[in-house]
């Protein structure tokens, strides 16, 4: 009950906030009170809207980016907008968006309160017209297959055996798990399960498991076995971690949207980053992809390694392939 409270608070103040914006930029000096009065909220309420504002805007999160505004005792004026200058309101390509977006959570498999899910596609279908009520295929990404394969061994209490791959250690096992659930998590599918392998609770992604057999045991979850919380993604960097940092160009900047970064700061046209990473074979590989832009600041062995591969690269292509050869098979795999 009051999970589902706390839901309707938060998506309240999620509307509520939106329309502030443009509501202050019409009324530029008004008192607190009035405003409060004309929003149905306390003076208390909208004061503490107007506190989370300070830190909402755009991408940046700098001077220029985030809103800004000015007060004269109990008025309050907005002076930037960061571009919210109209109430909310969905356009045709908003709703088809999020349409999308029910269907796919509609058929995830395990969702819970999927009624809910579905009332709401309603309301947007039909507020939307003929547009969003337009057939739109929707389909889970990896192996449809394999995920309902994966749904009815969590729902029938049965134990797997996988062949998994991990791709931060680039390596191919085959263990026994016992799941606990099915979910979506950053637009893939998962199956959260206790494996007996690894002695823990641990995350397996649907598109990752190269084959599945359903063994002739029920799962057996130990009693410590309890599911992640995701809330931050399944990513949870820890101190415990390797860290590395970078310095990159304008280009690989996403890297800072993409990824939990400790720290970034500015270093003329470059940026100076530094994350966390499952290991330092991951990382090497992933510098490899980013470009000429990225240069390796720690850890020493980290860059030595991405040096290292580079080299061999360039001088595999530099060598002449045999006739008849895969050339391919000449350049050393990342």
């Amino acid at each position: 009950m009051s999970v589902k409270a706390g839901t309707r608070t938060s998506a309240d103040r999620l509307a509520r906030l939106l329309n502030l914006v443009p509501y202050l930029l019409a009324r530029p000096g008004i008192e607190i009170a009035e405003a409060a009065g004309d929003l149905g909220v306390t003076e208390r309420q909208l004061r503490e809207d107007l506190e989370l504002l300070w830190v909402c805007g755009l991408p940046g999160y700098g001077p220029g980016d985030l809103i800004d505004m000015a007060f004269d005792g109990d008025r309050v004026t907005i002076t930037y907008d960061a571009g919210i200058d109209r109430p909310l309101r969905l356009t045709p390509d908003e709703a088809l968006a999020l349409v999308v977006a029910l269907r796919m959570l509609a058929e995830t498999p395990g969702v819970a309160n999927r009624e809910a899910v579905e009332r709401a596609l309603a309301k947007i279908e039909d507020a939307g017209g003929d547009l969003v009520a337009a057939p739109v295929e929707v389909r889970l990404p990896g192996d449809a297959r394999r995920v309902e394969q994966l749904r009815a061994a969590v729902e029938g209490g049965r134990a797997l055996r996988i062949t998994y791959y991990t791709r931060a250690r680039d390596e191919t096992t085959e263990r026994v798990i016992d799941p606990l659930r099915m979910l979506m998590a950053g637009g893939r599918a998962y199956v959260e399960a206790w494996c007996r392998r690894a002695e823990a609770v641990r995350l397996f992604r649907a598109d990752r498991i190269d084959a599945v057999t359903e063994l002739d045991e029920p799962a057996v979850v130990p009693p410590q076995a309890r599911p992640q919380d995701l809330s931050e993604g399944v990513f949870r960097p820890s101190p415990d971690l390797p860290l590395i940092t970078l310095r990159i160009g304008r280009g690989e900047r996403w890297i800072t949207e993409y990824y939990p970064c400790e720290r970034v700061e500015s270093d003329g046209e470059r940026w100076v980053v530094s994350l966390r990473v499952t290991d330092l074979g991951w990382a090497r590989r992933f510098v490899l992809g980013l470009g000429s832009e990225v240069t390796v600041l720690a850890p020493a062995e980290l860059a030595e390694q991405v040096r290292d591969t580079a080299v061999a690269a360039l001088e595999a292509y530099a060598r002449p392939v045999p006739a008849g050869a895969d050339p391919a098979a000449a350049v050393p795999r990342q």
